[in-house]
């Protein structure tokens, strides 16, 4: 009978129990504590991986029980831990949301990669490197930590704000930088001379055959795929061919070159596409945290404390100036594209740190021989640290943006407030639009109290003898100060997403009748305003091009009265669609809810 046992190798499963017991008991109870998981993970790994105690299991065999002594037996399943958080995020955006940021992704995102890149790859150079490990080092500390930001920002609810949006754009845009430079690396291990523009050549060839195989396959079988399983009514069928899409359009990508995640990125923006989208959600968000704390676990082990002990002051140096340089300039570049203070301060925090992806890029090159162990160590080293500080930088951001809203007002001016009226307008924000709206409505003897939440505004315009006055409009006791009981109208002209959206939850809780007209960015934005409630919204975009439009035709001789006729026409025709749009959105997710509830019942 013992014969015909099979024998078990215990010592092959000692990985397996070290992960399990970190997330399954370590974990839990450093949360009890109030340590963020992703510091346990980290630290766990740092401490049980192979460069702290797992280095003594030559020496003490009895510590392979509670340690990894190789790295290569958990790294594979940890890379799935991205893989999936790349796809929940595709599920979050959408092909169609993702066209919206496109002016982020490839302004915002971009922008920053290349500046970044040029400036790290620039110091590094002053230090007397070589151009090409220049620019490779410099392009992996341009990148951002994608797991970790990501995490954070999931954990907290937060993708869909501003800083969540610009978030989200900058890392996919880094996401996509990954590409061309392991491009760049292999082709300087490998290729000379005239070979170098056709592997270039090649290799984009293979990366747009995958992900236009991929986009077919979602197109065209994927939702059949699912009808099939769902009819079956078995949830495990279901987790097993959502795994099978996720994991196969991961290993595709890899095959052509490309990151597994944007493989599992773009399945995660097809499933998104599907009436199954949050059915998918919810049954793979368990297999994702399980495995980004695999992923987080093996980051850890990386950290090499002997790296940081033998020159721990350049050490610190040379993280302190990549989290400074990169939060000026990010937080410089989402301020140029039109985000609030606050906001771009916390996405140039949030994004500050290394990344997953530099170990990648710079281990690819000293597996080519283009980077030095010793200068690689310590790039790892300091991306590490960097990373681990992420939740850190995340709590700065957020008490950084709440002492900048809540600023203490120490003029007199701003303690002033306004006298409660009947039939008047209230205008939210006293910029430029603001300004023009309450110059017109005076023009027409219509009375109006005009908000702004920026203190230096206020004091200045009403130092200059304009009628405006300090506070938070989201603030329902400072609307009702503002006599939002008696006024006829609410006008926001801020371009704050998250703040027009908690200034009309409150006015239509508040006021479910009145009218609120509201500025949007653009289309996407303004049906989304007509969702929430705005009774209009007026989005930049079109009407600079219906302005454009009317001096255009006025200009080719075409008389005033019927140019104002077709101008409006053709914005009455602009709101009605948008309004249509907005409706439908709405009768759609209704329906959706209605279903839902039918088949619990």
């Amino acid at each position: 009978m013992n014969e015909l046992t099979p024998t078990i190798h215990l010592d092959a499963y000692s990985d397996a129990l070290v992960i399990l017991g970190t997330a399954g008991i370590l974990i839990p109870i450093l949360q009890r504590w109030g340590v963020n998981p992703v510091l346990g993970y980290l630290g766990a790994g740092a401490l049980l991986g192979p460069l702290g105690l797992g280095s003594f299991v030559g020496r003490y065999p009895a510590f392979n029980w509670f340690t990894i002594s190789r790295a290569e037996g958990v790294a594979d399943i940890a890379v799935l831990g991205v893989v999936f958080l790349l796809f929940l995020v595709g599920l979050e955006l959408s092909f169609r949301r993702l066209l919206t940021m496109r002016r982020l992704v490839f302004g915002l995102g971009g922008a920053q990669v290349v500046l970044t890149a040029i400036l790290a790859s620039a110091a590094i150079a002053a230090l007397g490197q070589p151009a090409a490990l220049s620019i490779i080092l410099g392009t992996c500390l341009a990148w951002s930590s994608t797991a970790m930001v990501l995490e954070l920002l999931s954990a907290q609810g937060r993708l869909s704000t501003t800083v969540g949006r610009a978030s989200v754009a900058a890392l996919l845009a880094q996401d996509l930088a990954v590409i061309p430079l392991l491009m760049f690396v292999s082709i300087l291990g490998h290729s000379t001379g005239g070979s170098v523009s056709a592997s270039f050549v090649r290799a984009l060839a293979q990366a747009a055959a995958a992900i236009a195989f991929i986009v077919l396959f979602g197109h065209f079988a994927m939702r059949p795929l699912l009808r099939v399983v769902a009819q079956t009514r078995s949830t495990e069928l279901f987790i097993a061919a959502i795994l099978f899409v996720i994991v196969g359009a991961a290993v595709v990508a890899n095959l052509a070159g490309l990151s597994m995640s944007l493989g599992a990125f773009v399945a995660g923006l097809l499933f998104a596409e599907t009436e199954y989208g949050k059915a998918i959600q919810v049954a793979v968000k368990p297999f994702q945290a399980l495995l980004l704390g695999i992923f987080f676990f093996t980051v850890g082990m990386n950290i090499d404390l002997r790296e940081i002990l033998r020159e721990p002051g350049v050490l610190a140096a040379g993280v302190l100036a990549l989290l400074v340089a990169k939060t000026l300039v990010t937080t410089g570049l989402a301020k140029l594209f039109r985000l609030p203070w606050p906001a771009a301060l916390e996405t140039g925090l949030l994004l500050a740190s290394g990344s997953e992806f530099a170990f990648v890029g710079v281990g690819a090159a000293v597996t080519l021989g283009l980077v030095a162990p010793r200068v690689a160590g310590f790039t790892l080293a300091v991306v590490s640290i960097s990373m681990a500080l992420v939740p850190a930088l995340g709590w700065l951001a957020q008490r950084l943006r709440a002492k900048w809203r809540s600023a203490p007002a120490t003029d007199p001016a701003l303690t002033l407030r306004p006298a409660a009226g009947e039939k008047h307008a209230i205008v939210v924000g006293y910029g430029r639009v603001g300004k023009v709206v309450c110059a017109l409505l005076d023009a027409h003897g219509i009375p109006f109290v005009a908000a702004d939440s920026d203190p230096r505004t206020v004091t200045h315009d009403r130092r200059a003898g304009f009628e405006v006055f300090y506070g938070d409009a989201s603030d329902r006791d400072y609307l009702e100060a503002c006599g939002l009981g008696g006024a006829t109208a609410i006008v926001i002209t801020i371009n704050d997403r998250e703040a027009i959206d908690a200034i009309m939850q409150v006015v239509r809780e508040t006021r479910p009748d009145i009218p609120v007209i509201a500025r949007a960015r653009d289309a996407e934005h303004a049906r989304h305003l007509y969702a929430g409630g705005a009774t209009d919204a007026v989005p930049e975009t079109i009407e600079a091009s219906l302005q454009l439009s009317e001096a255009a035709l006025v200009g080719l001789g075409v008389a005033m009265g019927p140019a104002i006729a077709s101008i409006h026409e053709k914005r009455d025709l602009f709101r009605n669609e948008l309004q249509h749009a907005a409706r439908e959105a709405g009768l759609s997710k209704s329906h959706a809810i209605r279903r839902k509830t039918l088949r619990r019942s």
